[in-house]
């Protein structure tokens, strides 16, 4: 089996998935969730401090953790896609992937985006220049 760069995201959405609904990171609100049969689990828009609510900002940081893990499946799906059939990444999507990662990392220097997703970026820039 060849090691894509597609294979490469998706092993990533998996680790931030699991990793999203252990008791290391956001368990305890995935049970939560659960009880709720994971439906309506915030007020959404009524939450807004312009309309008087008050977010829970650990249920917004659990579901868009667990939601950013899902959305690198279909992302790594359709770059391994790519590559098995075309064998080189497109240089835009390498330039938007490597943006995206930036600013993942400026605003959330101490995390797996840090750790796993710039190496990655900096990978693809690389082996692009080849």
């Amino acid at each position: 089996m060849k090691i894509t760069n597609g294979k490469i995201i998706i092993a990533i959405g998996v680790i931030h998935t699991l990793f999203g609904i252990s008791p290391l990171a956001f368990g305890s609100q995935f049970a939560e969730f659960s009880g709720m049969f994971f439906f309506k689990i915030s007020g959404g828009v009524f939450e807004l401090p312009l309309l008087g609510g008050t977010p829970n900002y650990e249920t917004f940081a659990a579901f868009w953790y667990f939601y950013f893990g899902l959305l690198l499946f279909p992302l790594g799906l359709l770059l391994d896609h790519i590559e098995n059939n075309q064998s080189a990444v497109p240089k835009k999507f390498i330039i938007l992937y490597t943006a995206v990662v930036l600013i993942g990392v400026y605003m959330l220097p101490f995390s797996g985006m840090t750790v796993f997703m710039l190496p990655h970026a900096v990978y693809m820039l690389i082996k692009f220049r080849k």
